[in-house]
């Protein structure tokens, strides 16, 4: 066989195998109660997937390599927890596995190399309905200081994600500085982060002639990293997450935003409800826990369980957290405690889609419709009661294993396979 035959025969050999794997990616899911994420009520549609993407919902029927009928079932974006510790930890209090708190760094300490794809509690998490999560490091020795990661939860060793997206910060709580410290050095450090210019970032040689001018640095005892990290948020407007309970201090944070133009959000906000008209009105989202009822500390004391519905009420955007490092997807049980007392069932929603992927800047999250990541969930029943479950969980269009450490020990002793002797 001459060489250009052997070539041309090649070349047709790779386009059906590509033409092969492109028709393997197509999935059309049919007779699907959606709720998009965007909408406050659900409509009827067929939703097909191609590439990881989603190329289409409409009422047509399009041919594909696989299709699997909803037969009425309720899909939805799949779940985005906005405020965990997932893949970073693996027990809370167990000191060897937690990678969530610096030692070196304080403001430029970054979670995202920390990562684990393979930790116990992703795919927990993935079969109650979490597809994506936003990582945050703790204790930091600064009162702004750490970044966060956005992470998909396929358990993909090629980590697909989102490096350093928001910064954290704390004021109040469990603090052993007075908040009114606190305060201070929280606007000393966004002088400091707006006063650094283009020019001084363009080397490290640059920014420690800078660093030696400010009385700041020594102080906090920063380094080159968290000189970067404080240019990026000042310069690139990144998200700033202040967790703060008490009613005075979120007004002061307002003030703060309204200073330096911050791009904030709250987190905890038990207090919310006493100034939300504030809050409504600066425009700023907020992280809770919609299943706080009773105050735990004295700067939760108006906490409420209608406080969701109150503060969607409002106007203000809503995401849910949750406080257990393993159960995170009780943030849907969170969702419906919320529905129950007041809040509406599409706005639930939002709060667990796309109100993180507005917050966040990550469009493609969140959303069912054309050009969204395939991330979708379908539920064998209402998703905002505990009792129900997914019945499959596609992640960047890939149908993703619901099996979990739990099922597998299930198996074990149910099937009767390798007993322990104390077991057989």
């Amino acid at each position: 066989m001459n060489i250009s035959k052997f070539l041309k025969i090649y070349v047709v050999f790779c386009l059906i195998l590509f033409n092969q794997t492109a028709y393997a990616n197509e999935v059309l899911i049919t007779n699907a109660k959606i709720y998009d994420g965007q909408s406050d009520n659900p409509y009827f549609g067929n939703i097909l997937i191609k590439n990881g993407k989603i190329l289409s919902i409409s009422d047509d029927i399009s041919n594909a390599e696989r299709i699997i009928d909803a037969d009425g079932r309720i899909v939805t974006p799949g779940f985005i927890a906005s405020d965990t510790e997932i893949g970073v930890i693996e027990i809370g209090s167990l000191s060897v596995t937690r990678d969530d708190s610096p030692k070196i760094y304080n403001i430029g300490f970054s979670i995202f190399d920390a990562f684990n794809p393979n930790s116990t509690l992703i795919p927990w998490n993935r079969a109650n309905g979490i597809t994506s999560a936003l990582s945050l490091p703790k204790n930091s020795l600064s009162p702004i200081g750490g970044l966060g990661s956005f992470f998909d939860l396929n358990s993909d060793l090629n980590i697909s994600g989102k490096k350093d997206i928001v910064m954290i910060g704390k004021v109040g709580g469990s603090s052993s500085k007075s908040r009114a410290e606190t305060f201070a050095l929280m606007e000393d450090i966004l002088d400091l982060a707006f006063s650094i210019d283009s020019k001084v970032i363009k080397s490290d040689t640059e920014i420690i002639s800078f660093m030696n001018d400010m009385p700041l640095v020594n102080h906090l005892n920063l380094k080159v990293r968290d000189i970067k990290a404080l240019y990026k948020l000042a310069n690139n407007r990144l998200p700033l997450i202040i967790e703060s309970n008490r009613a005075s201090d979120i007004l002061k944070l307002i003030k703060l935003k309204k200073k330096y133009n911050l791009n904030l959000i709250i987190m905890g906000a038990q207090e919310a409800t006493l100034v939300s008209t504030q809050i409504a009105e600066s425009r700023i989202p907020l992280i809770i826990d919609p299943m706080n009822n009773i105050p735990n500390s004295f700067d939760e004391l108006a906490s409420n369980i209608n406080a969701s519905a109150r503060l969607e009420q409002a106007g203000i955007s809503l995401m849910f957290n949750a406080p257990r490092d393993h159960n995170y997807h009780l943030i849907r049980q969170g969702a419906g405690v919320a529905v129950a007392n007041g809040m509406s069932y599409g706005g639930a929603i939002k709060a667990l889609t796309s109100n993180f992927s507005e917050a966040f800047g990550i469009s493609s999250k969140g959303v069912l419709k054309k050009g969204a990541s395939a991330d979708l969930i379908i539920w064998s029943s209402d998703p905002l009661e505990p009792s129900s479950i997914p019945e499959k969980v596609f992640i960047n269009g890939v149908d993703s294993s619901l099996m979990t450490r739990s099922l597998r020990l299930q198996e074990r002793y149910i099937k009767n396979l390798d007993k322990p002797n104390t077991y057989r």
